[in-house]
Protein backbone atom coordinates (compact mmCIF):
# COMPACT_ATOMS: atom_id res chain seq x y z
CA UNK A 1 0.00 0.00 0.00
CA UNK A 2 1.18 3.45 -0.98
CA UNK A 3 1.10 6.28 1.94
CA UNK A 4 1.18 9.52 1.58
CA UNK A 5 3.66 10.15 4.53
CA UNK A 6 7.16 10.50 3.33
CA UNK A 7 9.82 8.62 4.67
CA UNK A 8 11.86 11.91 5.25
CA UNK A 9 12.29 13.69 8.27
CA UNK A 10 11.70 17.57 7.93
CA UNK A 11 12.60 19.25 11.05
CA UNK A 12 13.79 18.55 14.84
CA UNK A 13 12.87 21.15 17.84
CA UNK A 14 15.28 21.99 20.37
CA UNK A 15 13.79 23.01 23.46
CA UNK A 16 16.07 26.29 24.82
CA UNK A 17 15.67 28.73 27.32
CA UNK A 18 16.44 31.81 25.89
CA UNK A 19 15.92 32.09 22.01
CA UNK A 20 18.76 34.60 21.78
CA UNK A 21 21.32 33.40 23.56
CA UNK A 22 20.85 29.49 21.17
CA UNK A 23 20.53 31.04 18.53
CA UNK A 24 23.96 32.58 19.34
CA UNK A 25 25.17 29.29 20.54
CA UNK A 26 23.99 26.95 17.45
CA UNK A 27 25.34 29.72 15.19
CA UNK A 28 28.58 30.10 16.72
CA UNK A 29 29.56 26.15 17.00
CA UNK A 30 27.91 25.51 13.11
CA UNK A 31 29.59 28.62 11.56
CA UNK A 32 26.97 30.55 10.35
CA UNK A 33 25.97 34.25 11.08
CA UNK A 34 23.51 34.28 13.88
CA UNK A 35 21.53 37.34 12.17
CA UNK A 36 18.54 35.48 11.44
CA UNK A 37 15.07 36.49 12.47
CA UNK A 38 13.28 35.27 15.38
CA UNK A 39 9.99 34.34 14.38
CA UNK A 40 6.99 34.85 16.89
CA UNK A 41 9.75 35.79 19.97
CA UNK A 42 10.11 32.09 20.39
CA UNK A 43 11.45 30.57 17.40
CA UNK A 44 14.83 30.17 15.23
CA UNK A 45 15.12 28.13 12.12
CA UNK A 46 18.69 27.48 11.73
CA UNK A 47 19.92 27.24 8.16
CA UNK A 48 20.68 23.85 7.41
CA UNK A 49 21.43 21.10 4.86
CA UNK A 50 19.04 19.14 5.09
CA UNK A 51 17.30 17.94 7.70
CA UNK A 52 15.86 21.48 9.70
CA UNK A 53 16.41 22.53 13.11
CA UNK A 54 14.39 24.74 14.91
CA UNK A 55 15.09 26.28 17.94
CA UNK A 56 11.92 26.75 20.40
CA UNK A 57 11.93 28.85 23.52
CA UNK A 58 7.94 28.10 23.80
CA UNK A 59 8.47 24.42 24.43
CA UNK A 60 11.50 24.60 26.85
CA UNK A 61 11.19 23.38 30.33
CA UNK A 62 13.53 20.86 32.03
CA UNK A 63 11.47 17.91 31.44
CA UNK A 64 11.77 18.11 27.81
CA UNK A 65 15.82 18.65 27.37
CA UNK A 66 16.89 15.73 25.40
CA UNK A 67 18.10 13.21 27.75
CA UNK A 68 19.85 11.10 24.98
CA UNK A 69 20.82 12.40 21.45
CA UNK A 70 17.91 12.78 19.00
CA UNK A 71 20.40 13.46 16.29
CA UNK A 72 23.61 14.00 15.46
CA UNK A 73 25.22 16.56 13.48
CA UNK A 74 28.01 15.40 10.64
CA UNK A 75 31.59 15.75 10.66
CA UNK A 76 34.08 14.84 8.14
CA UNK A 77 37.15 14.78 10.89
CA UNK A 78 35.56 13.50 14.17
CA UNK A 79 38.84 14.47 16.09
CA UNK A 80 38.98 18.09 14.25
CA UNK A 81 35.68 18.28 15.52
CA UNK A 82 36.30 17.02 19.07
CA UNK A 83 38.85 19.61 19.44
CA UNK A 84 36.73 22.38 18.20
CA UNK A 85 33.75 22.23 20.77
CA UNK A 86 36.86 21.62 22.97
CA UNK A 87 38.12 24.79 22.43
CA UNK A 88 34.77 26.18 22.48
CA UNK A 89 34.77 25.27 26.12
CA UNK A 90 31.34 22.90 25.50
CA UNK A 91 30.07 20.46 28.02
CA UNK A 92 31.78 17.30 26.48
CA UNK A 93 30.21 14.50 28.54
CA UNK A 94 32.34 11.56 26.33
CA UNK A 95 35.08 10.97 25.05
CA UNK A 96 35.49 10.11 21.51
CA UNK A 97 34.04 6.71 20.77
CA UNK A 98 34.70 4.21 18.41
CA UNK A 99 36.87 6.58 16.71
CA UNK A 100 33.20 7.68 15.20
CA UNK A 101 31.22 9.83 17.59
CA UNK A 102 31.46 11.65 20.74
CA UNK A 103 28.07 13.31 23.17
CA UNK A 104 27.83 16.93 24.27
CA UNK A 105 25.52 19.43 25.84
CA UNK A 106 24.16 22.81 24.91
CA UNK A 107 24.12 25.42 27.21
CA UNK A 108 20.61 24.05 28.03
CA UNK A 109 21.26 20.93 28.69
CA UNK A 110 19.58 18.92 25.89
CA UNK A 111 22.54 16.19 24.83
CA UNK A 112 23.73 16.08 21.06
CA UNK A 113 25.90 14.13 19.17
CA UNK A 114 28.48 14.49 16.77
CA UNK A 115 29.41 11.83 14.49
CA UNK A 116 31.76 10.81 11.67
CA UNK A 117 30.08 10.79 8.29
Amino acid sequence: MNSPILNQIGTVFIPVRNIEKARDWYCDILGLPADGEIQFGHLFVIPMNGTGIVLDSKIYSEENIFKTPSFHFNTNDIEEAYRFMESKNVDLITQIEHNHYFNFKDPDGNQLMICKC
